[in-house]
């Protein structure tokens, strides 16, 4: 181990625009985004997706002047410890951390559900166990190696997206061309008796914080700035680089599959992108496009690989946040020669496996129960997801209102102190309007999931989780400053 417990900075400029890509092209858009038409309808989920890009640009670009004044690995915490109060960071920290492990809990279902169409025959588990040995070994070397492997898979994805993109909107042009306007986006405003919103207009305030979990992941680059070269330059090229490209990919791809797959096709379990494909019809190609959806597939897999893997170093990272600042035992600031926190990533990694192991505990419970493969492979696994995403979604809004809301305070901190705006590396622009759009939009999704009773057993316990945390922070905040 490290005598100095410091990170090494190894990450460059283009690795952490990739990274921005690779954490937030994940299973909210590629797999989530179906579960969204099938709940809000087609015009439903592209109001959701709008909505939400407006919250995760305004928050995007308050992280943009906090993490340049403050490049720390600690990221999100260290601004509420900050900005806000020491217990404040204690809880943020802590969300976070929920955030991505249940983020990278939902991807290793996703991964398992699109190999399981390969081979049916196999437990989805099999599947799951050997997606977190992969993403844990690429984690346990050095950050270059991440940094690396996040750069090529990503580019991958954003060059699979593109292909999506175009193959899209060729096939829309077709479309209009052979059965005209109405035809072509019939989804938008024939489903359910001709209705433009088929479960209400509530159900886009409903679907709204699944929408801003797909975007879960573009703040990373938030973290990965502690390890970056010349963070007070790579930072607002990120930003910049990042906010407008996934906007457009996101409301690009929703809008070709919300044209194509009709609300009760969507569902939590498949992806939307793959059975677009299976759907669309281009000129010149009759019987549709040989192999593309096995070809897409296979990009998907890579590509919610690569969320999980970002998922498992941001979260690690909260972990050595809290013991550096002396608010954990001191052992999970430890941080090897080849700058890893090896033993908060395994405490990570252990807890992003427990709701598996719970499930494992009831099928070896169930063994005797014939029809327990039924119960595996459908309604638990859908209720699951959701309340997953449901947990990580609710958790990353009170995190990205912690940026907006610490970016106020910095701002008003930093020119009372004499501090000149021209000094800084990026300057949100806007302030504090910026800010109030984030805030209020986060708030709006926090309160419009709560109308959803299904989902609200997740958003119970994620309050309930927060007050854990404040009793145990005020229980414990003397224990390891030694």
């Amino acid at each position: 181990m490290s005598g100095n417990n410091t990170f090494i900075r190894e990450i460059k400029t283009r690795h952490l625009i990739m990274i921005a890509f690779g954490g937030a092209m994940g299973t909210g858009l590629f797999v989530g985004s179906g579960g969204s038409i099938h709940q809000a309808g087609a015009l439903g989920t592209l109001i959701a997706y709008c909505v939400a890009s407006v919250i995760v640009y305004s928050v995007m670009l308050s992280l943009g002047e906090l993490s340049s004044a403050f490049p720390n690995t600690g990221s999100f915490g260290d601004y509420a410890h900050r900005f806000i109060s020491p217990s404040a960071g204690y809880v943020i920290f802590w969300m976070y951390w929920l955030n991505w492990v249940a983020t990278v809990a939902v991807e290793y279902t996703a991964i398992a559900l699109l190999i399981s169409a390969w081979f049916p025959d196999v437990n989805l588990y099999v599947w799951v166990a050997l997606c977190a040995i992969a993403i844990f070994l690429l984690n346990i070397f050095t950050v270059k190696l991440f940094a690396e492997g996040e750069f090529i898979v990503s580019f991958i994805k954003v060059f699979a997206v593109l292909i999506f993109l175009l193959l899209g909107f060729i096939s829309i042009i077709y479309n209009l061309y052979l059965y005209g306007f109405n035809m072509t986006f019939a989804n938008f405003y024939s489903a359910n008796n001709d209705q433009w919103f088929p479960n209400g207009f509530s159900a886009v305030f409903m679907t709204i914080l699944a929408v801003n979990f797909a975007f879960t992941g573009t703040e990373v680059i938030g973290v990965a700035v502690g390890e970056t070269k010349d963070p007070r330059n790579a930072m607002p090229k990120a930003i910049k680089a990042t906010l407008i490209r996934i906007i457009i990919f996101f409301i690009g791809s929703v809008f070709i599959i919300a044209t194509f797959v009709p609300m009760n096709d969507a569902r939590i379990t498949e992806s939307p992108f793959v059975t677009t494909l299976q759907i669309i019809k281009l000129p010149f190609v009759e019987n549709g496009l040989p192999y593309i959806p096995d070809i897409m597939r296979f990009i998907l897999i890579a590509a919610l690989f690569s969320t999980a893997n970002s998922g498992l170093y941001a979260s690690a990272r909260m972990i050595w946040g809290l013991a550096q600042k002396k608010m954990y035992p001191k052992i999970f600031a430890t941080i090897n020669k080849r700058g890893i926190p090896v033993y908060a990533l395994l405490m990570t990694m252990g807890f992003s496996l427990l709701p598996f192991f719970f499930e494992l505990v009831i099928y070896i419970a169930l063994q005797i129960n014939p029809d327990f493969s039924a119960y595996i492979n459908n309604k638990n696994i859908d209720n699951m997801m959701e309340s997953l995403i449901t947990v990580s979604g609710f958790t990353m809004m009170i995190v990205w209102t912690s940026i907006s809301y610490c970016q106020y305070a910095f701002r008003k901190q930093y020119l009372a102190s004499g501090g000149k705006l021209d000094d800084l590396a990026y300057k949100t622009p806007f302030t504090p309007y910026i800010q109030i759009i984030g805030i209020f939009g986060c708030v709006i999704s926090m309160i419009g999931v709560y109308f959803d009773e299904s989902q609200r057993i997740a958003i119970w316990g994620t309050i309930i989780y927060i007050v854990i945390c404040y009793i145990i922070y005020f229980a414990t905040k003397n224990k390891f400053k030694n």
